[in-house]
């Protein structure tokens, strides 16, 4: 039977589940959360459930039914969490270029103080969570998520957003991990900006997830 993990390894390399309007069952990635998580024609719901459970509740070939409400709010009741969002996945290779690995964590500073609110977030989503920071305040966290990927987030200062500030730190982060690896990034996509400001940065939309947490 296939992980999470290493259907997400897939995508790394540029191997996708089959756009068979199928949908692929497999366990809980860790005690930690549960997701459904959508490809171009192809749905894989990572939880504890039984597949017949989750065949009774969805239409076959219905690609929408598993990210809608009623079946969410049922994967809920069944799991005991809660889905804490449901976001577009973004992609991104690391630069693998010395030069180019330079000169984009230049100015950034790694931090041992981890009290700000969104690395506070982060440590509740992620193992191994690195901080990094620049003299105006922007920073970059890294950290293992889902299934053990590698993923980032930003911070922006107010004052320095609509300059291409964010498309920095968002590069940087593709530099902060070992040359060969991959780094994700989750963002809502209401939040135009920040969806931006990554495709900006080089990170591919490779699906969505729907995350459920205690």
């Amino acid at each position: 039977m296939t992980s999470l993990a290493a259907i997400l390894r897939g995508v790394e390399r540029g191997v996708f589940p089959p756009p068979d309007l199928g949908l692929t069952v497999v366990a809980a990635p860790s005690h930690r959360e549960s997701c459904v998580v959508a490809f171009t024609g192809h749905i894989v719901i990572a939880a504890d459930v039984d597949p017949e459970w989750v065949a009774e509740r969805i239409p076959a070939g219905d690609l929408s039914a598993p990210t809608n409400p009623p079946f969410l709010a049922a994967l809920e009741e069944f799991t005991g969490r809660r889905v804490s969002a449901i976001d577009a996945m973004l992609l991104a290779p690391a630069f693998a270029d010395p030069a180019e690995r330079a000169a984009a964590t230049a100015g950034l500073t790694e931090l041992a103080d981890h009290d700000h609110p969104r690395v506070e977030r982060a440590w509740r989503y992620r193992n191994d969570v690195r901080v990094y920071a620049d003299a105006h305040g922007g920073l970059v966290v890294t950290g293992r998520g889902l299934a053990g990927r590698l993923e980032c987030a930003i911070e922006v200062p107010p004052d320095a957003r609509g300059h291409g500030y964010g498309r920095r730190l968002a590069a940087a982060a593709r530099a902060l991990i070992g040359p060969d690896a991959s780094i994700w990034a989750q963002v809502t996509p209401g939040n135009a900006a920040s969806l931006r400001t990554f495709l900006a940065a080089g990170y591919k939309p490779v699906g969505s997830e729907a995350l459920l947490v205690k």
